[in-house]
């Protein structure tokens, strides 16, 4: 057997290994696991435009192609089954790899993507967004009306980081109640708000001192990295 064939089927036995820890499934078995396991989380690695469109129930949005990625997963049980869908196939494999390079012990993805969900007419959501406008920018800043440093959370509700920061937070504002004071803005509701305050990706974490913004941070922070500068900001 010449080197060329040997070659040939090396690269293809490779690809041929599969890890204990992902399982790939069509629509049915896929809603089947969803539907049978106790405790688990589903993510659609899409972008938020393409997730407001239509997204499977209680899934979360974390977008693959954003570089805050592998931050935001690291928020999720790893020894829960996750379960992986995007659009058709190719963003949901990626992701998959790198949850199980992560140590996820249990990967499940969508053969075949929303597309493939779509096919089988299944159920499927849309992002809900008020008919008003939501907040104006005039009561934005009547809500920064305080002696205290305004800590100001964007987030979403189907923004996973914003789940595992809420409580956080709360800790926080508590802990700090006579010098900050926290205030949730929800993306979702205030759509004209968010678009003049410049605000693109969640969570997004700002503090004010009397009107004015010292610090804007997107991204999931844990509690001592919050800790910290809110202290550096009140020192100063």
């Amino acid at each position: 057997m010449n080197r060329m064939v040997l070659l040939l089927i090396a690269m293809v036995c490779s690809h041929c290994i599969v890890d204990e820890n992902y399982e790939q499934l069509n629509a049915d078995s896929f809603q089947e696991r969803i539907e049978n396991e106790a405790s688990s989380t589903i993510i659609d690695v899409r972008t938020p435009a393409e997730y407001g469109q239509g997204h499977l129930e209680d899934a979360l949005n974390i977008n693959w192609n954003d570089k805050e990625f592998e931050n935001q997963v690291t928020v999720l049980n790893r020894n829960e089954p996750v379960f992986v869908y995007c659009l058709s196939g190719g963003r949901s494999s990626r992701a998959s790899m790198k949850l199980l390079a992560m140590d996820f012990k249990n990967v499940i993805e969508l053969k075949g993507g929303i597309l493939e969900w779509r096919k089988n007419n299944f159920t499927e959501k849309k992002v809900s967004v008020s008919n008003n406008l939501g907040l104006s920018i005039s009561d934005f800043n009547d809500l920064l009306n305080s002696e205290k440093l305004v800590v100001v959370s964007y987030n979403a509700k189907w923004c996973a980081p914003c789940k595992v920061m809420r409580p956080i937070l709360d800790e926080i504002s508590i802990e700090m109640a006579d010098t900050i004071k926290l205030l949730r803005i929800d993306y979702d509701e205030n759509p004209t708000l968010m678009k003049t305050l410049g605000i693109h990706g969640l969570p997004t974490i700002q503090i004010y001192s009397s009107h004015e913004l010292l610090e804007s941070r997107q991204g999931f922070k844990n509690k001592k990295q919050l800790q910290e500068t809110i202290r550096k900001l009140v020192e100063n």
